[in-house]
C-alpha cells in the first residue's frame, strides 16, 4: 500500500511539473518589446518620478484630448480612435506604470491618488493647461476621479463603462483580495487563457483577433509588469462615487456596450442620476470595449461630442 500510495503520488507530481512547465511564462526582454511596440525613444518620458511610455500625436496647437486604457490594457487600445482624432486634435496616450512598455512605479504606489498625480504632472509637462479625458473602465474611473479633483482642468469628459461603483469582490473601503490562482499569472500565463479571459470584454469574441491577443500578452510579458498588476489590483480602494461625481464640472458623454459582462451596463444609471451634465451612448451588440470591438462605429459620437456638438 505504501509503495501503491508512493507510486501515485510521484504520477500526480510528475503531472502537476508538467503543467507547470507547459504553462510557465518567463518575462519578455525589454528591448524586443521596444522595437516591436514603441515609435521610438521620443516616446518615453520621465514624469512625477516614473517613466511613462506615451504618444503625442496631431497638431500641438489643437484642443487635447488624453486617453486612459483599462486594466491590463496599454495605449495600443485607442490606435483605430487615435489616428482619426489627432486630424483634430493633440492626442496624448500613455501606459499607466504596470502596464504596456510604461513599466512598475517604482514608488510601487497604484492608487487613484497616484494616477491622478502622474496625469497633473503629465499635463504640466505637456504645457497643458486644460484637456478632456477619455477613460475606459479602470482609465474611465481615473478620469472621472481627475476630473473631480482638478474640475478646472477637464474640458470634457468620455466614460467608457467607467467602473467606480461597488460589486461583487469591490466593495466601498475594502481593499480586495487577490485570488490565488490570479497570483499564479506571475509565473503562468499561457496565451491561451489570456485569451479566453480577453473574450469576457467582447459581445462578439469572433472581434478579438489573433493580433490583438498577442499584443496584450507580450505588453503583460513585460518586466515587472505582471507584478504590478497585481499591486495596482490589490490597492484599489472605492469610495462612494456620488458625492465625487457631483462635483464635475466638465460635460461628460457615457458610452457603454449593452453586452457588457465586466462593468454592468445598468451602472450607467447610476452615473446619469449622479453627474450634473451627462448624456449616454450606448450600442446594444458591443461589450465592455467598444473602441476596439468597433472602432469605426464607436467613435463618431464621440468626435462629435469632442467636438462640442451634444445631441439630445
Amino acid at each position: 500500500m505504501k509503495t501503491a500510495a508512493l507510486i501515485t503520488a510521484i504520477v500526480a507530481g510528475v503531472g502537476l511539473l508538467a503543467a507547470f512547465a507547459w504553462a510557465w511564462t518567463p518575462d519578455r526582454a525589454l528591448d524586443e518589446l521596444k522595437s516591436r511596440y514603441a515609435n521610438g525613444a521620443d516616446d518615453f518620458r520621465e514624469i512625477a518620478g516614473t517613466r511613462l511610455h506615451l504618444r503625442d500625436q496631431g497638431p500641438h496647437d489643437a484642443p487635447a484630448v488624453v486617453l486612459l486604457h483599462g486594466f491590463g490594457a496599454s495605449l495600443h487600445t485607442w490606435e483605430p480612435w487615435a489616428e482619426t482624432l489627432a486630424g483634430s486634435f493633440r492626442v496624448i496616450s500613455l501606459d499607466l506604470p504596470g502596464g504596456g512598455l510604461s513599466g512598475p512605479d517604482p514608488t510601487g504606489d497604484y492608487s487613484d491618488a497616484r494616477s491622478l498625480e502622474i496625469i497633473a504632472s503629465l499635463l504640466d509637462e505637456l504645457g497643458l493647461a486644460r484637456a478632456s479625458l477619455v477613460g475606459n473602465s479602470m482609465g474611465g474611473r481615473i478620469a472621472w476621479r481627475f476630473a473631480a479633483e482638478f474640475p478646472e482642468r477637464v474640458e470634457r469628459l468620455v466614460l467608457i463603462a467607467p467602473d467606480g461603483f461597488s460589486s461583487p469582490g469591490f466593495e466601498y473601503g475594502v481593499a480586495p483580495e487577490v485570488p490565488a490562482v490570479l497570483r499564479l499569472m506571475r509565473h503562468a500565463l499561457p496565451r491561451s487563457v489570456l485569451r479566453m479571459n480577453l473574450q469576457a470584454a467582447y459581445a462578439d469574441p469572433a472581434a478579438l483577433s489573433d493580433a490583438v491577443v498577442q499584443r496584450y500578452h507580450d505588453l503583460m510579458l513585460a518586466p515587472g509588469n505582471r507584478d504590478a498588476l497585481l499591486d495596482r489590483m490589490a490597492q484599489v480602494m472605492l469610495v462612494p462615487p456620488e458625492p465625487l461625481l457631483g462635483r464635475i464640472q466638465a460635460p461628460t458623454l457615457l458610452v457603454w456596450g449593452e453586452q457588457d459582462a465586466m462593468v454592468p451596463f445598468s451602472n450607467a444609471d447610476d452615473y446619469l442620476a449622479a453627474l450634473p451634465d451627462a448624456r449616454l451612448v450606448s450600442f446594444a451588440d458591443l461589450g465592455h470595449v467598444p473602441h476596439e470591438e468597433a472602432p469605426a462605429r464607436s467613435l463618431p459620437p464621440v468626435l462629435d461630442f469632442l467636438n462640442g456638438h451634444r445631441s439630445p
